[in-house]
């Protein structure tokens, strides 16, 4: 009997023990092959800005002053797999009167993060082309991107391309590279092949532009480089050569090229590009779909514009109080009966990180025009969320 209850009793003890085993092996495989969506996609995060502002203009015959939205966008990000980032980026403020100033997609993308050495993006984004194309407006400190950024970098382009905000739709490879001692990168580099056309718009002419650039940071804070583009703008509808009007395609070249500077901490930015563009333009901006049939070519602009500016950013409070001034040239046609060059110089206030007050004047000198100078006023209040 009493042998009888050791075997009971040794069975009962090692069946136990492997009972476990076998519910906790089970329970391990089952979490396995649990997948949550969260591993997948992350929850999206959802921010943007507004920007309002007020202009007065001082020209003989010609004074005005309005009241205007500026910008307001609304910004959606997230990673996927955790490799993987996207963004999407609405611009809501404008009519629909017209393209360039209508409610729109500005940013769509997705871009591959694993590697800081090697980072791939493709969809709709900023051209690799400028320090300052790529920078969020407040953070520029004046009240518009500098002439050579609007007018050769794909904002408001001298070619006639739509107002596209810098961005194109292609695919970009970049990195950062020679990290030192302390971590930060020597070296960054990016290049992307684009279709030529701007924002929400498809190829024309199957040819495509490449843009790219590099710079070196020799000190913390210190960006020097340099930027190049080949590219052209084309455009399908009607032209006309003497009297005699011609269908089909029609294009302009674009070959750019920027020099770069920068220095810039928490309170101080200190910036200046040099652009020089070869190619010619459309008489017409294709604002509109109809804007499309015209593909005069603007003879008086020629094939020749270049840019330059030194922009300077400097406290005066740390952290509250900026104190700011630009020299601004921008020569359309490349040359000095052309060129307009706007001095400015004003005051940021930042009421905390989000909300900000920016204050100038601008002296401007167009020798495009009968009487070359006028001034303008402007106050700008943005803020982010």
């Amino acid at each position: 009997m009493k042998k009888r209850l050791i075997w009971a009793a040794a069975a009962v003890a090692f069946s136990l023990p492997m009972s476990a085993v076998e519910v906790n092996e089970t329970n391990e495989t089952e979490a396995k092959k649990e997948v949550k969506l969260s591993d997948i996609v992350s929850k999206p995060k959802f921010s943007g800005y507004l920007i309002g502002n007020y202009n007065a203009t001082f020209q003989d015959d010609n004074n005005s002053n309005t009241f205007s939205i500026r910008l307001i966008r609304l910004v959606m990000t997230g990673r996927i797999l955790n490799d993987f980032e996207y963004k999407i980026q609405g611009q809501v403020n404008g009519n629909s009167s017209t393209f360039g100033e209508s409610p729109r997609i500005v940013d769509m993308s997705l871009e591959w993060l694993k590697h800081k050495e090697f980072k791939v993006k493709i969809g709709q984004f900023k051209r690799p082309f400028t320090y300052e194309n790529p920078m969020n407006p407040i953070d520029i400190g004046f009240n518009s991107q500098a002439q050579g950024i609007l007018k050769l970098a794909g904002f408001n382009d001298r070619t006639g391309e739509q107002s596209s905000s810098g961005r194109d739709i292609g695919i970009q490879v970049s990195g950062d590279l020679l990290p030192n001692s302390e971590g930060r990168t020597l070296l960054h580099y990016e290049v992307g092949v684009f279709n030529g056309q701007g924002i929400n718009r498809k190829d024309v002419g199957n040819q495509k532009d490449v843009i790219g650039g590099f710079w070196v940071s020799p000190i913390k804070g210190m960006r020097i480089g340099g930027f190049g583009w080949v590219g052209s703008y084309n455009r399908t509808g009607y032209w006309s050569e003497g009297m005699i009007e011609q269908s089909g395609s029609r294009k302009v070249g674009r070959y750019r090229y920027a020099i770069s500077a920068e220095y810039k901490d928490a309170d101080w930015q200190i910036r200046s590009e040099y652009i020089h563009n070869t190619g010619g333009a459309f008489k017409a901006t294709a604002n509109t779909s109809s804007d499309l049939s015209n593909c005069n070519y603007n003879e008086s602009l020629g094939d020749r514009a270049d840019a330059v500016y030194f922009a300077c950013v400097a406290p005066i409070v740390r952290g509250k109080l900026r104190a700011k001034a630009r020299y601004d040239l921008y020569r359309p046609a490349g040359s000095w009966a052309t060129a307009k060059t706007i001095y400015k110089a004003g005051f940021n206030y930042l009421f905390c990180k989000n909300i900000e007050i920016q204050t100038e004047y601008s002296f401007v000198n167009d020798r495009s025009l009968a009487k070359h100078n006028y001034s303008m006023a402007d106050v700008q209040f943005s803020v982010r969320f």
